[in-house]
């Protein structure tokens, strides 16, 4: 007989971090549950009345936030293996890999091709520490109970909307609009070919989604509303928390995209109020590919389907093999689920190099602060709404989002001689046929926006 206790618990350790110093932050983390809001409130304060001489450092006690942020020294070219003479405005594309979660990825396999004992769950590896899973919980203020492993944030939506039963006959709908996360319109259009409900609603003159248009389609047979926190076009931020409480007033769950708010921004799911959420790592938590996570509220679970199953979702599993083991059972294994986002959500094995680099990457987000990563790109950003449209773009970012992203459209510019001229300027922003987006991160400083600037003139 073989049997298995607490599967899912001990997988919790797959990724631990090996014990590596993460660079990049000292001291407090500079993390705080201040109401999303008012945080983002006081980050577009901060862009208001930072000058860009000071952007090397974000100076000041950053009293909208109490005092409660450290300083911290930015930008962070040195942890990064960045190209020399190469110009990378696009994180929210993919983010460079910190130096802290290559080591971790080496040391990982290093530990791996050795063979040695492992430690249960760990992969085959000898990491120790938090687990990707528990730093992630505590980056988003949730419980490590109430995250799952995915592949990918289109993964994670894929098993929402099958635990709620809307990938099957139903007469629900579901809500969502026009700046939502392409991939997953992609997935509720096809559902919506094969009978579903689906309501997009579309943005304003002014590129923004109007809580008010969302509310119009949401009735008592709407099921879901699907929204991206921060939309991947243009960097528009919903109040979540305002589309929660509508949607929850009319019986509704609301599932978040957050690849462009974790990490990136001061993101609390339990101020929010968001049901579901789901997010990869290759972009503001500096992981990569492959890897990412899927946020359910524990209190959902008896609610909802299991939209998978697998043996890592069992807290406990024996195996009945013959010829002794199998002496009296009446099948060939017992198990029992866990009752958490694991015991729902993942059915088997994540990549264990994976889980270590994107536990080191967390580690080094948390450990600079979120707070502080989003007050540094405020006058960078701000710089870049003052230039670009003086060289004949339109900017499409609304004025009040403190996003990484900020966005400018100009037609025909795929098919223009702006690829061109960023090509030879060695600058890489993300382009597409009518907009162009731009990004920067910790590793970005006045400089590199001003190599853009000089790229497009």
């Amino acid at each position: 007989m073989r049997r298995y206790r607490g599967v899912g618990a001990e997988r919790a350790a797959i990724g631990g971090e090996p014990s590596l110093d993460a660079k990049g932050g000292t001291g407090d983390d500079g993390r705080v549950s201040l109401p999303r809001r008012d945080l983002l409130k006081g980050v577009a304060g901060l862009a208001a009345s930072t000058a860009l001489g000071a952007v090397s450092g974000v100076d000041a006690t950053l009293s909208w936030l109490g005092g409660l942020v450290a300083r911290r020294e930015l930008p962070r070219k040195q942890d990064f293996d960045l190209v020399d003479g190469y110009t990378f405005l696009n994180a929210a594309y993919t983010h460079p890999i910190p130096r802290t979660a290559a080591d971790a990825v080496r040391a990982y396999v290093d530990q791996r091709n050795k063979l040695r004992m492992p430690r249960p769950g760990s992969g085959g590896g000898s990491g120790s520490g938090p687990s990707a899973k528990q730093l992630f919980a505590e980056l988003i203020h949730a419980s490590p109970d109430e995250i799952a492993y995915v592949p990918s944030t289109s993964m994670g939506e894929n098993l929402v909307v099958s635990a709620l039963g809307l990938n099957r006959k139903t007469d629900a709908n579901v809500v969502t609009d026009w700046l939502h996360f392409d991939g997953a319109l992609v997935h509720l259009l096809d559902l919506q070919r094969g009978g579903l409900d689906v309501r997009v609603v579309q943005p304003t003159p002014d590129y923004r989604i109007d809580i008010r248009d969302l509310e119009r389609v949401v009735d008592k047979k709407t099921k879901l509303v699907e929204v991206s926190s921060t939309a991947m076009y243009n960097g528009y931020q919903h109040d979540l928390k305002a589309v929660c409480e509508m949607a929850h007033a009319h019986g509704a769950y609301v599932y978040a995209d957050i690849i462009h708010s974790a990490g990136a921004e001061p993101f609390d799911v339990k101020e929010s109020g968001v049901d579901f959420a789901a997010c990869s790592s290759f972009k503001w938590l500096m992981g990569d590919y492959g890897l990412g996570f899927l946020y359910a509220r524990d209190d959902l679970l008896d609610h909802i389907r299991r939209p998978v199953v697998g043996y890592y979702q069992a807290a406990d599993m024996t195996g009945h093999e013959p010829p002794f083991d199998s002496v009296g059972a009446t099948a060939p294994v017992d198990w029992v689920f866990k009752h958490d986002a694991t015991g729902y959500f993942e059915a088997g094995s994540i990549g264990g190099a994976l889980g270590a680099g994107l536990a080191a990457s967390v580690r080094y987000v948390l450990d600079l602060g979120v707070a502080n990563i989003a007050a540094y790109r405020q006058p960078l950003l701000r710089k870049l709404r003052d230039e670009v449209p003086r060289l004949g773009f339109t900017c499409v970012t609304p004025l009040e989002s403190t996003a990484g992203i900020i966005t400018f459209a100009r037609k025909n510019l795929g098919t223009s001689d702006i690829p061109a001229k960023l090509d030879r300027g060695r600058v890489n922003v993300r382009v597409a046929g009518n907009w162009m987006r731009v990004s920067p991160s910790i590793y970005n400083d006045v400089a590199d926006v001003d190599r853009l600037l000089e790229a497009l003139a």
